[in-house]
C-alpha cells in the first residue's frame, strides 16, 4: 500500500517541478523583456540627444560655459553690492598668486602682438580691437525692439536706407574713436625730416630704408671699412 502511494506522489511532484521551472523561465523572460524595452528607450533618448548636439553650433559648449560663468559673476556682483563691498577687490582677494600668474601668461598668449605682416591681418586686428571696445546698451536695444518689432531684424527684402537715425551719443563715440585712430596713425607714420647735407648712398626710397636698417644693426662693425673706402685707403 505504501509503494502505491509513493508511485502516485511521483507524477504530482514531477508536475509541480515542471510548473516551477516553467514559471521561472517566464519570470526570466519577463525580466529580459523589460530590460530590452529599457535599453531601447535609453538608446532612443541617446539618439535624440546626439541629434540635438549635432544641430548645435560647434562652439556651443564654450558659449554655454561662458554664459554660466557670466551669470555667476553677476550674482557675485549683486551679493557684493548688497553687502556694500567692492567686487573687484573681493575678486582679487580670492585669486591666488599662482592663478593670477597663470591668467596673465594666458592673456599674453591669447593676443600676442605679432607686428605688421600684411594689410589684411592689420585690418583684422583693428576690427577685433574695435569690437572688443563695444559696450552695447541693452536698455536701448529693448526699447528699439518694442518700437520696431520684427522690422528691427532686416531681411533681404528690407529697405534700410533712411530707416535708422543714430543717436548723438553714438555719433560722439564714433568721432572720438576716429580722432584717436588719426592721432595714433600720425604718430607712427609721420615723415622724418630730410637732411640736404646728408650723403646720398641710396638709389630709391626702398633702398634708403634698407641702408638705414643695415647701418643701425651693423654700422659699428663696418665704420672703419666705410672710412677707408671714403679716403681711398681700403686694401
Amino acid at each position: 500500500g505504501s509503494s502505491g502511494s509513493e508511485d502516485e506522489a511521483k507524477p504530482g511532484t514531477a508536475a509541480a517541478a515542471a510548473a516551477q521551472k516553467r514559471e521561472e523561465r517566464l519570470r526570466k523572460f519577463r525580466e529580459l523583456h523589460l530590460l530590452r524595452n529599457e535599453a531601447r528607450k535609453l538608446n532612443h533618448q541617446e539618439v535624440v540627444e546626439e541629434d540635438k548636439r549635432l544641430k548645435l553650433p560647434p562652439n556651443w559648449e564654450a558659449k554655454k560655459a561662458r554664459l554660466e560663468w557670466e551669470l555667476k559673476v553677476e550674482e557675485k556682483k549683486k551679493e557684493c553690492a548688497a553687502r556694500g563691498e567692492d567686487y573687484e577687490r573681493v575678486k582679487l582677494l580670492e585669486i591666488s598668486a599662482e592663478d593670477a600668474e597663470r591668467w596673465e601668461r594666458k592673456k599674453k598668449r591669447k593676443n600676442p602682438d605679432l607686428g605688421f605682416s600684411d594689410y589684411a591681418a592689420a585690418q583684422l586686428r583693428q576690427y577685433q580691437r574695435l569690437t572688443r571696445q563695444i559696450k552695447p546698451d541693452l536698455e536701448q536695444y529693448e526699447r528699439l525692439k518694442e518700437q520696431y518689432g520684427e522690422a528691427l531684424y532686416p531681411t533681404s527684402d528690407s529697405l534700410l536706407h533712411g530707416t535708422h537715425v543714430p543717436s548723438k551719443e553714438g555719433i560722439d563715440r564714433m568721432v572720438a574713436d576716429l580722432e584717436k585712430q588719426i592721432e595714433k596713425r600720425e604718430k607712427y607714420s609721420r615723415r622724418r625730416p630730410y637732411n640736404d647735407d646728408a650723403d646720398i648712398d641710396y638709389i630709391n626710397e626702398r633702398n634708403a630704408k634698407f641702408n638705414k636698417k643695415a647701418e643701425r644693426f651693423y654700422g659699428k662693425y663696418t665704420a672703419e671699412i666705410k672710412q677707408n673706402l671714403e679716403r681711398g685707403t681700403a686694401v
